[in-house]
């Protein structure tokens, strides 16, 4: 079997390169709109049960899903002066602002790990996909950074965060491949700041070089990839090749089409290559599957959480 992360070593320029052309250039075909959605549900809750293994793939809709909205009232609530001075409609335009001073860029950082990585999810959609898998043979793949999978108590040697986790520093160069926890730090930003800006002492600089850190999120080949970013990297690998040809349930939540060869492409292709896996999807807006694969496919179109509420 391939290795779905060979070139993720060398800063994922490469990685999973035309995962496409492995499942057909068809183009997607919707699931079946007369299917009622009681019917997929309970499609999927067999296909759970039958499974011998489970590798769950999750992008943004699953934290939004469950309450982690970056927009809206939730913004409002604690980016008000931020949307006020800067005229920001939403966490993720502000995340992208030139702020002239560390102290401000750092303000407005830590409020955003904060909420969204040391703060429980207001909704319970975790605990309840980990409630349906917990007793399966599972992995999780995510592109999602808010360490949400973890919190809720899934176990950490079966997850791979493939981008990142807010929780993380680096260094912004980066001097060499290391992370570092920044809890505490982040906790003292948060209170510590006045008038939208942090004391200059909690700026923070690189251990070993004296450069700014920055986070730990994937935007270019800077990302620092740490020994346990490539520890959680094979044991995923190994956990596909170990059970490639088993009844698999390729279960994928709220993945767009930001990053689609990340877990669209791959869980699309290992479907087509297996003919005893089956491929399910829960999007809203965007359920779909190609036609190569749709008679082995569950699409579901409609909220993450209310279709694992139904599964319960």
């Amino acid at each position: 079997m391939k290795s779905l992360y060979d070139d993720f070593g060398n800063g994922y320029h490469k990685s999973i390169k035309n995962e496409s052309d492995a499942v057909g250039h068809s183009g997607n075909s919707s699931y079946s709109e007369k299917e009622k959605k009681d019917d997929n549900i309970a499609r999927l809750k067999q296909a759970i049960k039958a499974a011998d293994a489970v590798v769950i793939g999750a992008g943004a809709g699953l934290s939004t899903s469950a309450g982690l909205t970056y927009s809206g009232e939730r913004f409002e609530r604690y980016f008000s002066d931020f949307a006020d001075k800067y005229d920001f409609k939403d966490m993720y335009s502000g995340g992208f602002y030139p702020f002239s001073t560390p102290e401000e860029f750092w303000a407005y950082w830590s409020r955003y790990i904060l909420i969204n990585r040391y703060t429980d999810a207001p909704r319970s959609v975790y605990r309840d996909l980990l409630s349906l898998v917990k007793d399966k043979d599972y992995f999780v793949i995510t592109t999602n950074v808010d360490h949400q999978f973890q919190k809720a108590g899934f176990d950490k040697k079966r997850l791979f965060y493939t981008q990142g986790d807010y929780g993380l520093f680096q260094c912004s160069e980066p001097c060499r491949q290391e992370t570092f926890d920044n809890e505490d730090i982040i906790r003292q930003m948060a209170e510590r700041q006045k008038d939208m800006r942090i004391p200059s002492e909690l700026v923070p600089v690189c251990p070993h070089c004296g450069k700014p850190m920055t986070m730990n999120l994937r935007s270019d080949d800077r990302f620092a990839e740490d020994e346990g970013w490539h520890r959680a990297a094979q044991r995923y690998e190994n956990f596909l090749r170990t059970r490639r040809n088993g009844r698999i349930l390729f279960l994928e939540l709220g993945v767009g089409y930001n990053t689609p060869v990340i877990i669209k492409y791959p869980f699309w292709r290992m479907t087509a290559q297996n003919e005893a896996a089956t491929y399910a999807c829960i999007n809203y807006g965007e359920a779909v599957c190609p036609a190569e694969i749709e008679s082995r496919s569950i699409c579901i179109n409609s909220d993450i959480g209310k279709v694992l509420e139904d599964l319960k």
